[in-house]
């Protein structure tokens, strides 16, 4: 068991979700209080003790499944286990004698045809037999998805094959007709048939549940828990690249942003507080050491009072760094209780200030969306332009950059072979207090092609790559 543990905490390390050797131990410390025969408390025992945000528990879920799965003979590869067998074969039995038919293939001990499948599973999913309904899917994946030992094919492929025979959709409309003929009247009112879908829908789930288990545990057996848990590793949502994330994952990027933007606020506040000491008070320090015979044990110091920071964040919204900047965008504002002033502003090849569309809005992803839609970002093509953008910012707003302000530029430097004006940054590195450059791509791609962001990276006082919420944060919690 300790062996098992180990390597499940090292897999959820190599996720990247935190786990001290403290709440490792005190894992190891909550198994010995569970029985491990129920895998509901022992999940939730280690789920206690390891995880801590819950934006972290799919993947503490998806690992806990590979290294905790049910193991012992009968999950070989395109074994049929004979339990299983015996099992629905029973239940075909059953259902034949009590409806007084000797349907198809006898004796229980013969294989069972798809279409007896189909039937046991109507009558399991509509009496709600779990048991039935979990044995019927244990041998559906033995039959149906054709898994190969040493195969290098991932569980999604197994999971499509056994659900493509067993026909989940025509299923679901003959358990509708069947309660539709039960009912009074033989009709069902509209309120009545979205109970009845929402009830076959959450049996439906609960037999693909148990589908991707088998599937997952005929997968340890085959390849061992480490390599099964590494292929199925997805990074966590702060871990996720903006550049190339799916819908999913940017759904929940977004929803990891305004908690991310809460706790930094706190770290900004609380690091402003506490700020490190100033230069020895000797006029404090002698008056505080008259109460001590004028032994001065208890020096006194001039503690500064750091002003909070103008920000201007100048932003390309073009193509594929979009993404980027609206996450950026979304995450300055939200902690911009911790700035003087934030003004924001977008462009393509033109640019345009879009401070106002912040100003007074609760939900900043409604701002960002008037973003998308109102700003004035196009000058000719709609393509990348950061020279005249540049230049056009300098002409109307290059005088209200102060020596408080930290100028935040946001792109990728793609400039389409365009003049790069970089004469705009070093003119705004001399007024502004800082100039950072938050750069979307991997540092190996910088300066190829059209990039030129080492022309414009010579002005700044930094450039970054950022490309997930992770790097964001590390670095806005820097910034203040």
């Amino acid at each position: 068991m300790l062996d098992v543990l180990s390597g499940f905490v090292a897999e959820l390390r190599a996720a990247g979700l935190p786990v001290s050797l403290t709440e490792s131990l005190d894992a190891a410390e909550a198994v010995r209080h569970v029985p491990l025969e129920d895998r509901d408390a022992l999940k939730y025992a280690l789920g206690a003790t390891l995880v801590k945000s819950s934006s972290h528990w799919r993947a503490f879920e998806t690992a806990f499944e590979v290294f905790f799965a049910l193991r012992g003979p009968g999950y070989e590869m395109g074994a049929e286990r004979a339990d299983d067998l015996e099992s629905a074969a029973l239940g075909r039995q059953g259902e034949e004698e009590a409806g007084g038919t000797g349907g198809p293939g006898g004796g229980g001990s013969e294989p069972l045809t798809p279409e007896e499948i189909a039937e046991l599973l109507f009558r399991a999913i509509r009496s709600g037999n779990d048991p039935r309904l979990a044995a019927i899917a244990r041998y559906a994946v033995a039959r149906f998805a054709g898994m190969e030992a040493g195969r290098p094919v991932g569980g999604t492929y197994y999971l499509y094959r056994t659900l493509r025979n067993l026909d989940l959709d025509r299923l679901v409309e003959r358990l509708v007709q069947a309660a539709r003929e039960e009912a009074p009247g033989a009709a069902l009112s509209p309120m009545e048939e979205r109970m009845v879908r929402e009830e076959i829908g959450e049996r439906i789930a609960r037999l693909r549940a148990e589908i991707e288990a088998d599937i997952r545990r005929r997968l340890v057996a085959d390849r061992g828990s480490e390599a099964l848990a590494k292929s199925l590793r997805k990074p966590l949502p702060e871990d996720v690249d903006f550049m190339h994330a799916s819908r999913e994952e940017m759904l929940a990027l977004r929803r990891a942003v305004q908690p991310l933007a809460r706790k930094l606020a706190v770290h900004l506040a609380r690091k402003r507080r506490h700020g490190r000491k100033g230069p020895l008070d000797f006029r404090a320090t002698m008056r505080r050491s008259l109460s001590t015979g004028g032994v001065p044990v208890d020096p006194r110091f001039r503690y500064p009072r750091p002003a909070k920071p103008e920000l201007v964040v100048i932003a390309d919204i073009s193509g594929s760094v979009a993404a980027f900047a609206r996450f950026t965008l979304h995450l300055v504002h939200a902690i911009s209780t911790q700035f003087s002033k934030v003004r924001s502003f977008v462009f393509i090849d033109g640019i345009d200030e879009v401070t106002s569309f912040f100003e007074g809005v609760e939900d900043v992803g409604e701002a960002i969306a008037r973003v998308n839609t109102e700003a004035d970002v196009v000058w000719v093509d709609g393509h990348s332009d950061y020279g005249h953008a540049f230049e056009v910012f300098m002409e109307r707003w290059g005088d209200e950059v102060g020596p408080k302000a930290s100028v935040l530029l946001l792109g990728d430097a793609r400039n389409n072979y365009h003049a790069s004006q970089a004469w705009v940054v070093r003119e705004i590195g001399h007024r502004a207090r800082h100039v950072y450059w938050l750069n979307p791509e991997p540092k190996a791609y910088w300066g190829s092609g059209d990039s030129i962001i080492e022309e414009y990276g010579s002005y700044c006082d930094a450039v970054v790559e950022c490309r997930t919420l992770r790097q964001l944060e590390r670095f806005v919690a820097e910034l203040a």
